[in-house]
């Protein structure tokens, strides 16, 4: 998040000098691709003190920027796990302040029990050994842990009723995995909600998605679609407005966050 923040910073005040991405490339002795990948995020931001001595930023304004700079190069806790986590998503939901889920499958990673983890793992990944398996499982607790920190996000999730039902794992694996999904529900920071087989055709039929929310005004929504084929992220306003009421739908369509941890716990004791 703060390497998308300081991009869109830098972007903005190359625009304000009146410059294009090759003027700067030209006076700095850079590529235009440099420059690019510096305003995208694509790249580590490195040498940002060059870009603001162009820009004519002043102090505190420049103090702050090379600040983020330096934060933005920071490594956090799962770039430990690049053979696990592709892509960007797990950083972005570190760092968001709400979660918004819709799944017609599966009970949502930061609510998985162990064993109901593991099937799920063993089952969707095709993994060569037991020990990418336990990385994996290793890899999900982590991140799980960030319910439980201060300062931890909303999360928000409906479900299709067919993910309470379908039995993952065994009968007693699902039903200890139904029976922490209603004791998550009484988080003060947790809401999940369940979309009836009863309600027929909705809005969450085109798939599964997620919507980040961030603390900092500045920071816009992000969309985030995952496929087998790999992850979509969203991020223009007319996309993230779609997907916005996508969601509210499917919450409205859904059962009560009261009248699904009953249906949940009935589904538990059958």
């Amino acid at each position: 998040m703060r390497g998308r923040r300081l991009a869109r910073e830098l972007r903005r005040l190359r625009e304000l000098q009146g410059l294009t991405l090759q003027d700067v490339a030209d006076r700095l002795g850079w590529s235009r691709a440099t420059v690019s990948r510096l305003e995208t995020g694509q790249t580590r931001p490195r040498d940002v003190a060059e870009l603001l001595d162009l820009y004519g930023v002043p102090s505190p304004d420049r103090d702050a920027l090379l600040t983020l700079s330096r934060e933005a190069r920071q490594m956090g806790w799962w770039t430990a796990y690049v053979d696990v986590f592709n892509g960007t998503y797990v950083g972005l939901e570190d760092e968001s302040s709400e979660i918004r889920a819709w799944d017609a499958q599966l009970i949502h990673g930061l609510l998985q029990t162990e064993a109901y983890m593991r099937a799920v793992i063993e089952a969707g990944r095709m993994l060569p050994s037991a020990a990418d398996v336990e990385r994996r499982m290793h890899a999900r607790k982590q991140r799980q842990a960030l319910l439980d920190r201060d300062g931890a996000p909303k999360l928000h999730v409906v479900l299709d009723e067919a993910a309470i039902r379908r039995p993952i794992g065994g009968e007693e694996v699902m039903r200890d995995q139904l029976s922490h999904l209603a004791t998550a529900a009484e988080r003060p920071n947790v809401t999940i909600q369940v979309l009836p087989y009863a309600q027929g055709a909705h809005a969450g039929l085109d798939g599964r998605f997620t919507i980040l929310s961030f603390s900092d005004p500045a920071d816009p929504d992000i969309a985030y679609v995952e496929g087998t084929m790999g992850d979509v992220y969203v991020e223009s306003a007319e996309a993230i407005t779609q997907h916005r009421n996508r969601f509210e739908r499917i919450e409205n369509e859904a059962l009560s966050p009261a009248q699904s941890v009953r249906l949940i716990a009935e589904a538990a004791k059958e």
